[in-house]
């Protein structure tokens, strides 16, 4: 995997070739979405802080209401939403921490969880405009100067979601059009809307029967490339599913994630792709898969190449660097597992606690950064073994995961945006 964090995919026994999509190489520099230019939570280029203290605080701000989102960085710009007394809001800060500018976008839907809020997805933009989208079933697409280009009433077109918690999706872009899932019980869909007009593309029902809550789903779905084609990576409702990024026709589906059909077993934790595989963790936090890409039709019965049912994270996504993924599961077992054939290359954990991990980890210089919900920060080498090399104590909760990005790190706490570096 190249230093860049551009992966690309083996060659199958069908011979086919898949590839993720990827950031430019100059995109090192940028962070886009939430989990990095190579939707893997990781960063191969920079030095980044091994302990968060006076001496490695760049600049913090207050942020002007809750949010759990992660912020997103392009061109030394970072990109933000939270709640503007109730209003949905994106905020846009420079690479000093100046506020740039506030927009507001709507009437805000508030959280009900004690980790969650109206501003937990997060933007992602593509370098013309920033894509953001809320609980309230707001979408808009924001110039870079803060202009509105356009807007969605999702739950006033679609209907209202019934997810007993957040939502919490966050949008992704293909080369066209901004796109957004929601899966719950119910009606549930992929939409397509135009990033430059905001016009609805296509919009594809994703309905699966699963037992109680099976069906809710708070992962956030992977734009890659399948048979040179740019393809949509979805899971939720007990599948993982590919669809066309022109159309959102389905490519393949492969189930199976349950086969006991056991109750309450939610979506949260995002997969994420390493080679040719899809890491899929389930089972709130019991279970990982892997899944080798490609296929047509149904693919349960000949794609998946391991399942783990020792191991898993609920809520935290896993990570990946240097070809290895990186769990940080939900009391603060740490793993390094090989995605090719789903064993533990070594183990290890953070400090005890009862407080739980809600965010993703990210990876950047050798160390996973890891931020707890009560907001306790751990810095630890992954250098073959776990090593932890710092712990620090934020002061207000932190949900949204850490941004390793030009060697800075940005941590979002519940009521500060934190900028560490050298």
């Amino acid at each position: 995997m190249k230093n860049v964090g551009r992966l690309i995919a083996g060659v199958l026994s069908s011979g086919l070739v898949l590839m993720p999509m990827t950031a430019r190489a100059d995109d090192a520099a940028n962070w886009p979405r939430w989990r990095g230019p190579a939707d893997i939570g990781s960063n191969e280029v920079g030095t980044y802080p091994s302990k968060l203290d006076a001496t490695s605080l760049l600049w913090k701000v207050e942020l002007p209401g809750k949010g759990c989102s992660t912020p997103i960085v392009w061109n030394q710009r970072i990109y933000i939403t939270a709640p503007i007394d109730g209003q949905d809001a994106v905020l846009a800060y420079d690479w000093d921490g100046k506020p740039l500018w506030r927009t507001t976008i709507g009437p805000e839907r508030a959280g009900k969880h004690r980790n969650g809020s109206g501003s937990n997805p997060s933007p992602v933009t593509d370098g013309t405009g920033v894509y953001v989208q809320y609980k309230s079933g707001h979408v808009a697409a924001v110039e870079l100067d803060g202009k509105v280009r356009w807007t969605q009433k999702l739950l006033e077109r679609f209907g209202k979601d019934t997810l007993y918690w957040d939502y919490g999706c966050s949008p992704v872009l293909t080369e066209k059009d901004v796109v957004v899932a929601m899966m719950h019980n119910g009606e549930s869909y992929l939409a397509a809307f135009d990033k430059k007009t905001g016009e609805l593309h296509w919009k594809v029902a994703r309905n699966y029967q699963t037992p109680v809550e099976g069906d809710h789903s708070y992962a956030t779905p992977i734009v890659y490339r399948h048979q040179g084609r740019e393809a949509l990576l979805v899971w939720g409702a007990q599948h993982l599913t590919a669809h066309d990024a022109d159309s959102g026709k389905l490519l393949w589906e492969c189930g199976g994630f349950d086969p006991k059909q056991t109750r309450n077993w939610v979506a949260v934790s995002s997969h994420l792709i390493v080679g040719d595989m899809a890491i899929v963790p389930y089972g709130r936090g019991s279970r990982l898969h892997g899944i080798r890409l490609g296929g047509a039709g149904n693919v349960t019965d000949t794609h998946r190449a391991w399942v783990r049912e020792d191991t898993g994270t609920f809520v935290p996504t896993p990570a990946a660097y240097k070809g290895m993924v990186y769990l940080v599961r939900d009391k603060g077992e740490v793993e390094c597992v090989n995605p090719a054939d789903g064993k533990t290359l070594w183990q290890g954990s953070l400090p005890k606690s009862s407080s739980s991990y809600y965010s993703s980890p990210a990876i950047a210089d050798g160390k996973v950064y890891a931020a707890r919900e009560d907001g306790v920060i751990f810095i630890a080498g992954i250098e073959g073994k776990l090593e932890l090399l710092s712990t620090t104590e934020m002061g207000e909760r932190v949900v949204a995961s850490p941004v390793p990005v030009a060697s800075r790190l940005l941590i979002r706490g519940e009521k500060h945006l934190y900028c560490y570096g050298k």
